[in-house]
């Protein structure tokens, strides 16, 4: 299968280099051309404008967008519009507003499929987990290229029509708030409590046979070991929270209770003190999306 990939940020090249490792093509596209050229090295095939990829993939047309939400994927869309028929499929895997997704599925002439991914850059070796909305007959003609970006057959699913996929990954990123808060709060009881601890040491212990060891828990112990038990000079600043944001929103209008996801939530946006489990949760977010650890004196 050829593939088109718009989009070759952190996880854009991790979509490429897990399809060209599974046998298919690519052609790649980026405005960053030093990006363009890590594709390349990669074995794909590369293009100046995303209409050189649309004239690339011949009749039927895979194009996979891995741009920032919002803007980006609408001007994407807008560019490769011109180029695209019913036959063709557009998958959008960024963290897009599923209602976003729905509006886009019905305005575009090709199939629209979101996908909800999750795996960070842990995914380049692992692969990720897939949550896709769209149409039935459009999910099963991309499976094997979804088999190949995904952990396998078992790491991505139909969750529904359009905007579904988008959906449940939102609720994902809501639950991975929460959990991180837990895991926070735990260890800033563990950190001011009565007992000397080593804290690498107890989330080492926890991810060995314990009811609450995860990777999140893992990467605790990672964060405590290259940063020590005191977190360092990790600031207590913690980005993000667009995803949770629309959780806490959806959950409103559901009326549906989330009160761990919605303090979650609101103790990223506080700054009234220095927080240990804000600390900690800055640092998460680098373990498993390399996002940019903020430091104190920034």
């Amino acid at each position: 299968m050829q593939l088109g990939v718009i989009g070759l940020g952190r996880m854009g090249q991790i979509v490429v280099e897990r399809v060209l490792a599974a046998g298919h093509d690519v052609v790649a596209f980026d405005i960053d051309e030093a990006a363009v050229a890590t594709a390349a090295d990669a074995g794909a095939e590369t293009a100046d404008s995303l209409s050189e990829v649309a004239d690339s993939l011949g009749e039927e047309k895979h194009v996979w967008l891995m741009v920032p939400a919002g803007d980006a994927v609408d001007a994407a869309l807008d560019d490769l519009e011109p180029h695209l028929s019913a036959d063709d499929v557009v998958v959008d895997g960024g963290n897009s507003h599923f209602e976003d997704s729905v509006r886009r599925a019905e305005r575009t002439d090709a199939a629209y499929l979101d996908c909800g991914t999750s795996g960070g850059p842990a995914g380049a070796e692992l692969g990720f987990s897939l949550m896709i909305g769209g149409p039935e007959d459009a999910y099963a003609e991309l499976a094997p290229v979804f088999d190949a970006v995904a952990t396998g057959p078992d790491g991505h699913d139909r969750m529904g029509p359009s905007g579904s996929g988008h959906y449940v990954k939102m609720v994902h990123n809501g639950v991975e708030y929460a959990l991180m808060q837990a895991y926070g709060e735990g260890f800033e009881l563990l950190h001011e409590g009565r007992y000397d601890l080593d804290l690498e040491a107890v989330a080492r212990t926890w991810n060995n046979g314990a009811v609450i060891r995860s990777w999140l828990l893992e990467l605790c112990e990672e964060a405590f070991h290259e940063e020590g038990t005191d977190l360092g000079d990790v600031a207590d600043h913690v980005a993000g929270g667009s995803t949770g944001t629309w959780t806490v929103q959806e959950a409103l209008e559901r009326e549906v209770p989330v009160p761990l996801i919605h303090q979650a939530l609101a103790e990223r946006f506080a700054s009234r003190r220095d927080r240990f489990s804000r600390r900690l949760a800055n640092r998460l977010r680098y373990g498993f999306g390399r996002h940019e650890v903020a430091r104190r004196g920034d």
